[in-house]
């Protein structure tokens, strides 16, 4: 039995409480929050412990795995200082996306974990669907040939303009994730992005991508459009054949180039998707799993290194854009860190 500490208990860190409480190889030992009323109440909730210091938590109590939930500045900026006292103390993380909005502090994060040799995954739940799994395994297959391009869309309403890159460091690590789990590492970018009337921030982007593997791909993606329309839609194709993901999992059909017959799936409540809050809770699964197995912190899915080279194509187009759209080369990763980041 894996025993649980969640760090950050407000909305999403709520979620995190209740998919480890269900699963039956986790124990919610505790929860901390800084605001000691609502760690309380949701210890209360869920029958354990409150703390509002995490290196009392973690001094106190047996701890396998620690779940940060933190927000903070675009999201992010609350995560770095309990990873790295997790990490410091030897447990396992996983932790929101984006995994920073700082860049220094996301590469720091990630070579802590690889150096003290435990396991940082990353809440990049879009990935960890029925829908996504069949389109990776046709590309394991080579049912879609050599990779050509991957277009990817994601748009939602949200009012929100608390910083001028909000947007893009808040909402976009998880549809730069669905692009390279499906196309692998991205070489260089290229983005325009504008505002809607009245906004400050960048609400709405267009991203041009060039992969390692050759294959190009476009990044639509908007925080201005209506909550009452499909969110996510996904297209990779390749010499051999093509497929479509609709609204993160609700739909996928796969073409092949050679022959007239196409294959669909439709999402259906016995697949284990319901709820879109039920992606949150595969991918919680999946990292208990990988922890129980013992898999090497390199290989974990959705690992702190993905979080990582997503932020850094954030980082990239955020430039691009500074520059009017230049095109900027991706730092490659080795071992976690950077090494090059070299301007066309």
């Amino acid at each position: 039995m894996l025993k649980v500490a969640v760090v950050g208990v407000n909305n999403i860190g709520s979620l995190h409480c209740n998919a480890y409480r269900e699963n039956p190889d986790t124990e919610l030992v505790a929860v901390c929050d800084l605001l000691e009323e609502r760690a309380q109440a949701v210890a209360t909730n869920y029958q354990t412990k409150a703390y509002t210091d995490l290196d009392a938590l973690l001094d106190k109590e047996e701890i396998d795995i620690v779940s940060v939930a933190t927000a903070g500045v675009e999201n992010g900026s609350h995560h770095y200082t309990p990873v790295m006292a997790a990490v410091e103390a030897g447990k396992d993380v996983l932790v929101e996306k984006p995994i920073s909005n700082s860049l220094e502090e996301a590469r720091e994060m990630v070579r802590f974990t690889l150096e003290k040799n435990v396991r940082l995954g990353c809440n990049l739940n879009h990935r960890f669907v029925p829908a996504a799994e069949k389109g990776k395994a046709l590309i394991t297959q080579g049912k879609l040939g050599s990779p050509l391009f991957v277009n990817m869309k994601l748009t939602i309403q949200n009012p929100k303009d608390l910083t001028e890159w909000f947007h893009m460091r808040a909402l976009h690590p998880h549809s730069i994730d669905v692009m390279r789990y499906f196309a692998g590492d991205v070489r260089r970018v290229q983005s325009f992005m504008t505002r809607a009337p009245q906004r400050q921030s960048w609400s709405t982007v267009s991203v041009n991508m060039e992969f390692q593997s050759g294959a190009v791909g476009h990044l639509t993606g908007s925080y201005d459009m209506s909550r009452h329309h499909p969110i996510e839609y996904c297209e990779v194709a390749g010499t051999e054949g093509r497929f479509e993901i609709d609204n993160v999992y609700e739909h996928f059909r796969y073409f092949p180039h050679h022959q007239q017959e196409m294959t669909t799936m439709r999402n259906s409540i016995m697949t284990g998707v319901d709820t879109f809050h039920a992606t949150i809770r595969n991918r919680i699964y999946q990292f208990i799993l990988e922890v129980k197995a013992g898999t090497p912190p390199m290989k974990l899915s959705a690992s702190g290194l993905d979080a990582l080279a997503a932020q850094e194509i954030i980082e990239a187009a955020i430039a691009s854009h500074q520059l009017n759209g230049k095109v900027i080369d991706v730092p490659q990763l080795h071992d976690g860190m950077p090494v090059r980041n070299v301007s066309h």
